[in-house]
């Protein structure tokens, strides 16, 4: 999740047209349905999520309008414990939607072990696939760096108690990221969400089995890094997703994003490594079923 500041945003009353739908079904691995539904208020520093719910959208329309894009299974992500347990709540309504639930890094201080043990227990729940999102944020100082890394290291012992994937939310902190998720002992597995780093950094994910999730950025000029990042990345390790309503792709930037335009970047990341749209779909598809522990 990816906050956009005050005054990048005009007014927006409904969400963008969706793209050219894809061939093949794809799967978005992140996204956050609650805010863009309104179960969460945006405040007036949100000018994202607020255009969003100017939308006044549904999780039963913006499940239509992504099935009628090719995104057909997603996955919505809590980043406190509300937005958790109504995200298991919509996951176990909804079945082609799952969910992962977590404390996010700039709420760290509010990990106590009493939320830590709701989170685990949500954790519990057959729709719920993944820990996240959890990790360091060294860009935003809303929760100190101790509280911060107290609460990755629980997320990662809570993820491997639990078998579930572990999503990872990391902005400015990439070192801090390897090196816990080294002490401690990383899950099975392990998503990069929202891709931020270079190709090096890819090849550290590669070699440590890793997951990359790319999401609307890579398709920006100014992103030449991520493009790099995504060759590197081989097929077998990557997923795609919206971070919706945020970080929405080219040419769409400053409005709020929504899973159907998920072909988008998955076409521009396509492109980027040279192989057909189908075929990386079914990758994603593939390399989604495996992290979250999903069947056809």
């Amino acid at each position: 999740m990816t906050l956009i500041l005050p005054g990048t945003l005009g007014c927006v009353s409904k969400l963008p047209v969706a793209p050219e739908p894809l061939s093949t079904p794809v799967f978005d691995s992140h996204c956050h349905l609650d805010i863009m539904v309104g179960n969460r208020q945006a405040s007036s520093g949100d000018p994202v999520a607020q255009a969003a719910q100017a939308a006044s959208a549904s999780v039963e329309s913006i499940l239509a309008d992504s099935r009628a894009a090719g995104v057909t299974r997603l996955v919505t992500i809590g980043y406190d414990l509300p937005s958790s347990v109504w995200g298991a709540r919509v996951a176990a309504d909804h079945g082609d939607v799952y969910a992962g639930v977590a404390i996010h890094p700039n709420e760290a201080h509010a990990a106590t072990p009493e939320v830590l043990a709701e989170i685990e227990a949500l954790a519990c729940e057959p729709d719920v696939r993944a820990i996240g999102e959890t990790g360091l944020d060294y860009y935003r100082d809303w929760a100190s760096k101790d509280d911060q890394h107290a609460s990755f290291r629980a997320h990662i012992e809570i993820a491997k108690r639990t078998g579930k994937a572990l999503v990872i939310h990391d902005r400015d902190a990439h070192d801090d990221v390897f090196r816990v998720l080294a002490a401690e002992g990383a899950p099975d597995r392990v998503v990069f969400h929202s891709y931020s780093g270079d190709a090096e950094m890819a090849k550290k994910c590669v070699e440590a089995g890793y997951f990359m999730s790319f999401s609307g950025p890579v398709t920006y000029k100014n992103a030449a890094y991520l493009r790099e990042a995504a060759r590197v990345a081989p097929k077998e390790l990557i997923l795609v997703e919206t971070d919706a309503p945020y970080l929405p792709p080219v040419p769409h930037r400053g409005k709020p994003n929504a899973p159907s335009l998920m072909p988008l970047t998955l076409r521009c990341l396509a492109e980027v490594k040279d192989v057909p749209a189908d075929e990386l779909c079914e990758a994603v598809n593939t390399n989604g079923e495996a992290v979250f522990g999903i069947s056809r």
